[in-house]
């Protein structure tokens, strides 16, 4: 009777207790299950793919309804340990995992964001790495994945040609990822500086080039949700926390404007997964002593949650037609804001426009409909947890293709598979290249 009470009293969800340690991958996929069968009508734990030597890359899934994705419900992720002697990262989203889970009914601020919000969290996108590192402040191995790579380094480029390059398994694993959920806010977290930066971390001398800044056409928000992060943080914001780096500004910087960058993951997301991403060193040494993990904690809990809330930000809709039903791959666009590739409705017909608040003109197109031009005023969203919700219904056009009128494609040509090879790398054809193409089979279309 005894060992029944007890094994009662273990299996409870709020008996275990998440320790102050760097958890190995074996403890942290164990940790993750166990949250999962404990909670499990608010978490779903999946891999998205595998490391080189063959170790799951985990995410749980947070929220009111964690195993699908609903209109109106924006996906949210954090990725940890891309380098994998970076391990601060993957040590607070555990926590972080542990603070929501057990706030969820508890907490007026976790309870809102689980019921907002479906979130994702990655502890290691890099295990291979932190498992073959060592435990120096700075110098120590494990940056890299078992091939050898940078994955922060691997991704397609929109400012460079890709030339075919082979694509780690981790980052296909990542990419195919962003295929399945409609991201729209997101940070990977690293370690070796403290300061928030942002997109663009490439430039080719084009027209994003200011003053030594590589400048998106959505800068004002990420300066936003870069200043968000180091505000809430303890010392971010006072832009000098490491002796030995250079000083930021309020805790943040231009990601180019430190260090040009080709194949990072955060331009990845926001060009071609039209998700917002940014980048945040948070601690001076990439390996800290366990000793500090709880101060660290302290200092960055506040930030992590306040980050997540600017999910909320600007506008959220669907685009319909005539007839309510949803239209995919419309273009919903912003005067003003010439992104490199347009923001276009997913499979429900939704799209998601992280916006600060004011008076905004939306255009929104698709080939065989009259576009609609409209100027909507937005408000804060985060303090009520969602963003202004504003539908847009198309009419069909008189005419199939209007005289004038391009077809722009999205930046995903159809068909554009990763494939496997024997080295574990996924070989991904210049995007460039097939964009181009794609473009040239939509005008042939068009003109036949």
């Amino acid at each position: 009777m005894l060992l029944l009470v007890l094994c009662c009293l273990w299996i409870t969800p709020s008996s275990f207790a998440l320790e102050f340690k760097y958890h190995n991958s074996v403890q942290v996929g164990q940790y993750l299950t166990e949250v999962s069968r404990n909670y499990s009508d608010i978490t779903y734990l999946h891999s998205i793919g595998q490391s080189v030597e063959g170790r799951e890359l985990w995410v749980l899934i947070l929220g009111q309804n964690p195993k699908q994705h609903r209109t109106g419900i924006p996906e949210f992720k954090y990725v940890g340990n891309m380098h994998g002697n970076e391990v601060l990262g993957r040590v607070l989203l555990l926590q972080l995992i542990d603070y929501l889970t057990k706030g969820y009914l508890r907490d007026p601020l976790v309870t809102r964001l689980l019921n907002s919000t479906r979130i994702h969290i990655l502890p290691s996108m890099n295990p291979d790495g932190f498992e073959s590192s060592g435990r120096d402040c700075m110098y120590s191995q494990g940056r890299f994945n078992k091939n050898g790579v940078d994955l922060n380094r691997n991704f397609p480029d929109a400012f460079s040609s890709d030339n075919g390059q082979l694509r780690e398994k981790e980052v296909a694993a990542v990419m195919n990822w962003l295929k399945t959920e409609p991201f729209v806010l997101s940070a990977n977290l690293h370690g070796g500086a403290v300061v928030a930066s942002y997109p663009y971390d490439n430039s080719n001398g084009g027209s994003e080039l200011q003053g030594g800044s590589s400048v998106s056409p959505d800068n004002d928000v990420f300066v936003h949700l870069s200043k968000t992060y180091s505000r809430n943080h303890t010392s971010m914001y006072k832009g000098d926390s490491c002796f030995d780096s250079k000083d930021f500004s309020e805790g943040i910087t231009n990601g180019y404007s430190w260090y040009p960058l080709e194949g990072g993951m955060q331009d990845y997301n926001y060009v071609w997964g039209q998700c917002l991403e940014i980048t945040l060193e948070l601690s001076c040494c990439k390996f800290p002593p366990e000793s500090e993990l709880p101060g660290l904690w302290d200092a960055n809990r506040a930030a992590l949650l306040a980050y997540m809330q600017q999910v909320h930000l600007g506008l959220k809709g669907q685009v319909l037609d005539s007839n309510g039903i949803p239209i995919q791959n419309a273009s919903v666009e912003v005067e003003g804001r010439r992104n490199l590739c347009p923001f276009m409705t997913d499979r429900n017909g939704e799209y998601y426009r992280l916006l600060l608040p004011g008076s905004y003109t939306i255009k929104v197109t698709h080939p065989g409909h009259e576009s609609v031009t409209e100027t909507i005023s937005v408000p804060y969203g985060p303090d009520r947890f969602s963003a202004l919700t504003h539908n847009f219904q198309l009419q069909k056009s008189s005419s199939q293709s209007t005289p004038g009128t391009t077809v722009q494609p999205t930046c995903t040509p159809p068909g554009l598979n990763l494939s496997n090879n024997n080295n574990s790398a996924a070989l991904l054809p210049s995007l460039s290249t097939a964009l181009a193409a794609y473009c040239l089979l939509l005008h042939t279309l068009q003109l036949s």
